[in-house]
């Protein structure tokens, strides 16, 4: 019957399902740990960034964009250096396209990973439900083939059970916290990059003036 072979299946398929959360948890853990050291380190430049462009404008320096194409170690130098590129050669037409093109080839690069955060935060739970419905299953299920077994028995196969909920919230619930801390990061590196972009387009215009 199919209802035998659902029991059949439910005795391994909990243990599976705690062995599929672990592996989440570790890949979880592998892509933060990742994301942090990568981000952090992007993310602490930006500040600086958006701090020296802060002083650029409230002096009206426009100048100050060929300074930040020089720094070749920060994503904001890089995207001034290849915006400045295209001002020497094509002055300020086409300027915005090519600069944003640049920012659609990095953004991919700083999103990495947070994608599959975002679905292990969001399958976990159901996940460790799943093992958690399976091993309550078969705790009936040992109940009803060996009814001399009783309550405590029931009480046990439920306890083990509730183990995968638990599991799953406890994969999850990180995921989805540094899934929105580092989303956040990377929405200020972008905004960063907005700046930097703006800076470039008035330094562009007076150029194309002083010409």
């Amino acid at each position: 019957m199919m209802s035998e072979k659902i029991f059949a299946l439910a005795r391994y398929a909990d243990q599976v399902v705690l062995f599929i959360l672990v592996v989440m948890s570790v890949l979880s853990i592998g892509m933060i740990l990742e994301r942090f050291l990568t981000l952090s380190k992007i993310s602490s430049k930006s500040a600086g960034i958006r701090g020296k462009i802060k002083s650029l404008l409230m002096q009206g320096k426009t100048s100050g964009f060929t300074e930040l194409a020089q720094d070749v170690d920060s994503i904001e130098g890089r995207a001034a250096s290849y915006g400045l590129k295209h001002i020497e050669a094509n002055g300020e037409e086409g300027f915005e396209e090519v600069y944003n093109t640049f920012v659609l080839t990095e953004k991919p690069e700083l999103e990495k990973y947070l994608a599959v955060l975002a679905t292990i935060a969001s399958n976990a739970p159901f996940i460790g439900l799943l093992g958690t419905v399976l091993g309550i299953m078969k705790a009936f299920n040992d109940l009803a083939l060996a009814s001399e077994a009783g309550q405590q028995t029931v009480m046990a196969g439920i306890s083990v059970a509730l183990i995968a909920t638990a599991a799953g919230l406890f994969v999850a619930i990180p995921a989805g916290i540094f899934y929105n801390y580092y989303s956040r990061k990377v929405k200020g590196i972008i905004s960063s990059l907005e700046s930097v972009k703006e800076l470039g387009l008035a330094y562009a215009k007076s150029k194309t003036k002083a010409g």
